[in-house]
C-alpha cells in the first residue's frame, strides 16, 4: 500500500480482517489497464506528503504482522489487526494503491475512529476492529466467494470502495446507497 496524504481530529487506521488471506496492503499493480480511468486527485503535488513508516504505530497485533519496504506497506492478514497513525489527522485527503495478493481479499482503512475503541482494543492487544467509518478494500473474487459461501447474491456491497459505520457508530450516508437502503455508501468510480 502507498499513501499519501494532504492537509494535516481524525486518526487514519489500517486494519486486516479474518478473511483478508496473507494479502490487504500491498502496491499496485506496475501497469494500469489502458481503459482504467485516472484520478483525480493523484497524490502528488502542492500539500501532498507520502505517509512513512514513522507515521504509524501497530495497536493490536504483533510488529511482523505489517511491514514496510521501499515505502510500502505488507501485511500478512493475520490475526485480524490494526495500524494507526502516530498524530491525529483531520481535513485530509487520502490517496491509496492497494491490491490484494490472493482472490477474495477483503480488508479496509478506517478514515475516523472512536478513541475509546482504539484504546480498547491497545488494552486487549488482541485481534479486533475499532468502532468508526471505513471504506471497505475488498478484491473483486470476493463477490464471487461470497455468493459460494452464503449461496445469495452479493447485493448489499461492491468492491468498489463501499463506506460504512463499524461497531457503535452511525453514518447518513449520501447517494448512491446499497441496494438495501443500509448505510453503505457506494464509491463513485
Amino acid at each position: 500500500m502507498n499513501l499519501r496524504l494532504s492537509s494535516s481530529s481524525m486518526v487514519i487506521v489500517l486494519m486486516t480482517t479474518l478473511l483478508a488471506f496473507l494479502a490487504h496492503c500491498e502496491s499496485a499493480p506496475a501497469q494500469a489497464p489502458a481503459a482504467q480511468a485516472k484520478a483525480s486527485i493523484d497524490g502528488n503535488g502542492e500539500g501532498w506528503r507520502a505517509m512513512v513508516e514513522t507515521d504509524f504505530t501497530v495497536v493490536n497485533c504483533p510488529p511482523e504482522t505489517f511491514t514496510w519496504k521501499d515505502g510500502l506497506i505488507s501485511c500478512t492478514g493475520k490475526p485480524t489487526g490494526v495500524l494507526r497513525t502516530v498524530k491525529q489527522i483531520t481535513n485530509f485527503e487520502l490517496v491509496v494503491e492497494w491490491r490484494h495478493l490472493k482472490v477474495g481479499g477483503n480488508s479496509g482503512i478506517f478514515v475516523w475512529t472512536t478513541p475509546e475503541s482504539i484504546q480498547r482494543l491497545t488494552d486487549a492487544g488482541k485481534p479486533g476492529l475499532p468502532h468508526g467509518i471505513e471504506v471497505q478494500v475488498l478484491d473483486h473474487g470476493y463477490t464471487e466467494q461470497y455468493e459460494r459461501t452464503y449461496k445469495k447474491p452479493a447485493d448489499w456491497f461492491t468492491t468498489n470502495g463501499d463506506v460504512f459505520p463499524v461497531g457503535a457508530v452511525k453514518m447518513t450516508p449520501f447517494a448512491p446507497v446499497a441496494p438495501d437502503g443500509s448505510a453503505a455508501s457506494r464509491a463513485r468510480t
